[in-house]
């Protein structure tokens, strides 16, 4: 479609990343303002953790619906999208969804809600995209790539089924059934009206990034990938353009993470929630270190992260994509387990404001 425009001077490309941009400035800005974070729905305090899950779930039923809407009116297709892979690779996705989960645990947040800290002033998450930017790209492309393609080896054939819809009941049947289940959740966390409008906007920018990449920027003379919110392949492409700008150009995955920054800094600035931080000792350094580079390693194994394969892949009725969320879920249930009860550290100095 995006020959149709008549652009000589912009290419797909270059759309893309002002696209995006655009995409992620209004996600920073949400997420910044609901305090979205899958952690916080998942192994948060008591006192947070029914409004963060009701917030995410409430997210996940615009973002399921809405994708869904596109599929079957034909805007968008996944065939041959890596979601549908007709070999699982189940021993990467478990080991990956349980590194990421444990890393979230260690740094109080999965890489999106640390790249919306960012743009508030904390220096302990821009800290943490750093690395995780750096395990990621080694893992896709550098020294720990051969780890992952051999643990990529090892499949489950799914067949023809590599997606709910593929089950009895169709999409049609599938969509309603998981959209009323999370609503339902959502719905017992006692949310306010003005969360729940702002979450369904939140969750609508995902079927709204499919159909920009995957509808209305299409050139077939000059195609793009089609993509979605994601945080782990685009912080790896900052990463490699940062450092190589003059030899590619910034894409979707730039523009995303630089917007998502920008919209968390206006929501931080215009609610004098900007606050500059850092870390506070030795100990909290390290833990966040190590968090992040589980993290970077395991989001490439699993195949995204809780954006990536969570809010953006569930959407799709991907079979990869719920069993990622699901080991993502309990990485972090396990690591939480590990650290509270038996006292070993002491997470109160790494609480994020």
């Amino acid at each position: 479609m995006f020959e149709q425009f008549g652009f000589e001077a912009v290419t797909p490309m270059q759309a893309s990343f002002v696209f995006a941009l655009i995409v992620g400035i209004v996600f920073g800005a949400l997420a910044q303002h609901l305090k979205f974070c899958f952690r916080s729905a998942v192994v948060g305090d008591k006192g947070n953790k029914p409004v963060a899950r009701g917030i995410w779930f409430t997210a996940l039923s615009a973002a399921l619906l809405g994708t869904q809407f596109l599929v079957m009116n034909d805007y968008i297709s996944f065939n041959g999208h890596r979601f549908f892979e007709k070999d699982l690779p189940i021993l990467a996705i478990v080991l990956g969804g349980i590194l990421f989960g444990i890393g979230m645990v260690l740094t109080r947040g999965c890489i999106s809600r640390l790249t919306v800290l960012a743009g508030t002033g904390n220096l302990r998450a821009l800290t943490v995209i750093i690395v995780f930017a750096i395990l990621a790209h080694a893992t896709l492309k550098g020294f720990l790539a051969p780890a992952r393609v051999w643990l990529g080896s090892i499949t489950i054939p799914l067949g023809q089924t590599t997606s709910l819809a593929d089950l009895p009941g169709g999409a049609e049947f599938w969509t309603s059934a998981m959209a009323l289940a999370v609503f339902v959740l959502a719905l017992r966390s006692s949310l306010k009206w003005k969360e729940v409008i702002l979450a369904l906007i939140l969750g609508l920018l995902v079927p709204f990034a499919w159909l920009g990449t995957g509808f209305i920027l299409q050139d077939v003379f000059d195609p793009i990938a089609m993509q979605s919110l994601s945080f782990t392949s685009p912080a790896a492409d900052l990463l490699f353009w940062s450092i190589a700008s003059s030899s590619i150009p910034a894409g979707f995955g730039v523009g995303l993470i630089l917007g998502v920054v920008f919209g968390s800094a206006l929501a931080a600035i215009s609610k004098s929630e900007f606050v500059w931080q850092s870390f506070e000792n030795a100990e909290q350094t390290k833990r966040y270190f190590l968090g992040a580079g589980l993290m970077g390693v395991g989001g490439v194994l699993a195949g995204g992260c809780t954006v990536g394969a969570g809010l953006g892949g569930v959407p799709t009725l991907s079979i990869a994509a719920l069993l990622a969320l699901a080991f993502i879920a309990g990485g972090a249930v396990l690591a939480n387990y590990i650290l509270h009860p038996r006292g070993r550290a002491s997470l109160a100095p790494l609480v994020v404001h």
